[in-house]
């Protein structure tokens, strides 16, 4: 008679409540998964067994319900994968996405472990490395191209030019004008005026104008078939030059006229976009749901800054749990193999959002009314047992 079998249920009672304790304190833990106690019986070749042991603590790695914070630098995954997390000199694995931005451009989470991934334009060719968003401002970008799609009105009078020269002052001797905006390399913003003068049937004279000096040489012109669409073989557009001065470059862009056409319904114009930009500084920084990075600035821009990098494992529930919300790689879960979210195995991004514990207090609240009662029936029979011992103790 021993006592082996009941202390071996004691034991494995009190990890498993243990576990399921661990459950319970962590159903409100951001990006926590719960685990559950596998048994396994213990034989030596005795006819009795010799009781029970803890043979695994499995991880659950289901996902979590996501639940929108607002916050924009809450990142949840919607679907598989893990944050990928530089922590002193360890790299850790997390579901937890809630991030501040330090004061040097740095993603943290609360224990100070930086977000890793990829530089803007490297997609996953290269190593992952902490990402940093760069204070600096976005430089200035000339103006290079400009398209613009307009009406032509088709009644209007003839202009001859013989008889009627240029006068960006005078209305009479033009048909219709535009006034748009060019950025020059310094980012300094200059106002753009295109000029329409019919001078013909079906034919458009087109000059450009910045800041009111129209130069004789920025002259075009624009030729329609009888159907009012612009014929762009005949037509004949120059590269628009400009000193703007200052300082800054000298000015070359061309206009793209696609769409432009030729009706009896007066002027008007659709579109007109330009590639100028003056020099923004960061106001601010979003997600998409591929993981990017994207910086927005005060000139209404933005650009990519970077790209979240995802990790996951062929064998998850092998990862070690190494508290703060994360886990490491080991021989059993395998190396990891890293990707951008929304592609194969990853899960989208998203942003303003996190993921809940995966924990089901009202299941577990349930496991540790067992987990309870298993641990005072082995109790039970520790105490049967040292009846038992005692009667035969007490043979005389």
């Amino acid at each position: 008679m021993g006592f082996s079998q009941a202390l071996s249920g004691l034991n494995s009672a009190a990890i498993n409540l243990d576990v399921v304790g661990n459950n319970i304190a962590n159903s409100q833990t951001v990006g926590f998964k719960g685990a559950s106690t596998q048994f396994a019986d213990v034989y030596t070749g005795a006819m009795a067994g010799q009781g029970v042991r803890v043979a695994a603590v499995l991880q659950d790695f289901s996902n979590g319900t996501l639940e929108s914070t607002g916050r924009n630098l809450d990142l949840a995954i919607n679907g598989g994968g893990f944050f990928r997390f530089q922590q002193g000199e360890e790299i850790v694995y997390s579901r937890n996405g809630q991030l501040s931005l330090t004061s040097d451009g740095y993603l943290e989470n609360a224990q100070g472990a930086r977000l890793t991934g990829f530089p803007a334009g490297v997609g996953t060719g290269g190593q992952p490395e902490t990402l940093q968003v760069p204070a600096g401002a976005m430089a200035a970008v000339a103006t290079t191209a400009v398209q613009g799609s307009f009406q032509m009105d088709a009644t209007a009078d003839t202009i001859d030019r013989g008889t009627t020269p240029f006068d960006a002052t005078d209305g009479d001797t033009y048909s219709y004008a535009n006034t748009g905006t060019a950025y020059d390399s310094l980012g300094v913003q200059h106002t753009m005026t295109t000029y329409f003068t019919k001078t013909a049937d079906n034919t458009w004279e087109v000059r450009v104008a910045l800041d009111g000096s129209a130069d004789a040489t920025n002259v075009g012109e624009l030729v329609f078939d009888g159907n009012g669409v612009l014929d762009e073989t005949a037509s004949t557009l120059p590269t628009y030059a400009f000193t703007p001065g200052g300082g800054a470059d000298p000015m070359n862009f061309d206009i793209d006229f696609d769409g432009t056409t030729q009706f009896g319904n007066g002027f008007a114009m659709d579109t007109l976009t330009q590639n100028g930009s003056a020099a923004g500084s960061l106001v601010g920084i979003t997600f998409d749901e591929t993981g990017n990075i994207i910086g927005n600035y005060s000139n209404e821009k933005s650009q990519a800054l970077g790209t979240i990098a995802l990790a996951n494992f062929r064998n998850p529930e092998g990862l070690e749990m190494a508290g703060d919300n994360a886990w490491v790689e080991t021989g059993t879960s395998g190396q990891p193999l890293l990707g951008l979210a929304g592609e194969g195995q990853f899960g989208g991004l998203e942003s303003g959002t996190i993921e809940k514990s995966n924990v089901d207090l009202t299941s577990e609240l349930v496991d540790l009314i067992v987990a309870q009662r298993n641990y005072q029936a082995n109790t039970q029979t520790i105490k049967v047992q040292d009846e038992v011992l005692q009667s035969a103790v007490n043979l005389r």
